[in-house]
């Protein structure tokens, strides 16, 4: 599902990008926007999920939302921060779980 593209430590920061493929039937739309962003708002990481080049704000709903991303659409999901590791962990389980509609 997910392929590590890069782990960077900086500072005492961890960077980490993972490539992900949208599975749900409905794909990214406002339920599952919004429970990544509750997902990702647990930790103080900075969350980026990009596009085809379009960089979003993992924290942001309507950002989210802005992406289009239906099913099938590859996802590149950016972690910035200390707990880079666990926020990612998180998400990858959430859509690993196809955010519960599956």
């Amino acid at each position: 599902m997910g392929t590590r593209v890069g782990v960077g430590l900086l500072g005492g920061s961890t960077k980490i990008a993972q490539q992900f493929v949208v599975s749900n039937k409905l794909g990214l739309h406002a339920r599952p926007a919004s429970l990544f962003v509750r997902t990702a708002s647990r930790f103080d990481a900075t969350i980026a999920v990009s596009r085809d080049g379009h960089v979003s704000d993992g924290k942001s709903v309507l950002a989210l939302l802005m992406l289009g991303a239906g099913q099938g659409t590859a996802l590149e999901i950016t972690a910035d921060g200390a707990d880079a590791a666990e926020a990612m962990a998180a998400i990858r389980d959430l859509l690993a779980e196809g955010f519960g509609e599956e």
